[in-house]
């Protein structure tokens, strides 16, 4: 069995990829294209095309990471080629770790406070009871799923939504065009965690910026296309006091890395981090990866990428 790994330190998921299966030969993309050809498997993170282009034999691609656009959008993808996306492998905790961070700067009056502090104001906020700070999770896949349980254990009431229906305990799980409005109507804070297809693009736009409550807050570690900057820029407002929503902690961004001179850097109210929130860890992402060779040599039936929806 071989088995080629192409992501940022290769080495490491090399050497953890031969821990776990001795008897394959595991490869980095940095082998030379003899070596790496005829390989059984890919597992990878934003893939070279010549890397997909020059296989022959693959049993199935591992997308690592939660996010399948990249390797979707790649010219010269096999098409008869099952792929398989990581499903949480610890990144759920690490974005609801993230997010619980965001929720809980807007609800404590961080924000205010850091204002305050450049201007020397000593000034208590009050504290609103939980209960009174509604939170919308858009996307209820696996990691989507562990953030919005995570903040309802946290206190919060956590509307859920999805394209289709979902049912999660203590989660108020909505769905459809209906669903999305009534979400943004009632929420403090909104957080998208949905994947990057045709149908989520854009998806927080002017109009549905709109539908938040005012002073309401966005936070996006999920993939930059789903909002759009401009219509969130104007939502924001350009002083600290003006817009109809408080403020956005975003994570990821349409281009990246994001260009030096992009308004969102220097907004008062938008927190910028260089796509941090969920990133992939090691052992738990080898593990569920060996889990999915093991499940296809045994001819087992997986949870395939659906290449028409994106996930």
């Amino acid at each position: 069995m071989k088995i080629v790994v192409h992501i940022d330190d290769a080495a490491q998921w090399q050497a953890a990829f031969a821990e776990a299966l001795p008897q394959a030969t595991v490869l980095t993309s940095d082998a030379s294209k003899e070596e790496r050809k005829n390989a059984d498997y890919l597992a990878v993170w934003k893939a070279p095309e010549h890397l997909l282009q020059e296989q022959t034999q693959l049993k199935g691609i591992i997308n690592l990471g939660a996010g399948v656009d990249y390797l979707l959008k790649t010219p010269g993808i096999p098409s008869d080629v099952p792929i398989v996306k990581l499903r949480d492998a610890g990144m759920g905790e690490l974005m609801a770790d993230y997010v619980l961070y965001g929720v809980l700067h807007f609800y404590r009056s961080m924000d205010h406070y850091a204002s305050q502090q450049k201007s020397t104001v000593w000034q208590p906020h009050d504290v609103p009871e939980k209960a009174q700070w509604p939170v919308g999770i858009l996307g209820l896949g696996a990691i989507g799923r562990f953030v919005a349980t995570y903040l309802s254990q946290a206190g919060f009431p956590v509307l859920g939504w999805s394209r289709s229906p979902k049912e999660i305990n203590g989660v108020r799980c909505l769905h459809g065009d209906d669903g999305l409005d009534e979400l943004l109507g009632q929420v403090h804070s909104v957080v998208t965690i949905l994947p990057d297809t045709a149908a989520t693009k854009g998806i927080l736009n002017a109009e549905r910026l709109a539908k938040l409550p005012k002073g309401a807050s966005v936070i996006n570690p999920g993939r930059g296309s789903l909002i759009d900057e401009q219509a969130l820029l104007d939502a924001l407002g350009d002083k600290e006091g003006a817009g109809h929503l408080r403020g956005a902690l975003l994570d990821v961004f349409c281009e990246e890395p994001l260009p030096v001179d992009h308004p969102l850097w220097q907004h008062p109210k938008v927190i910028v981090t260089p796509h941090m929130a969920a990133p992939t860890p090691l052992h738990e992402a080898v593990d569920q990866a060996i889990d999915y060779i093991k499940a296809f040599e045994a001819g087992e039936v997986l949870a395939t990428v659906n290449p028409n929806t994106g996930y």
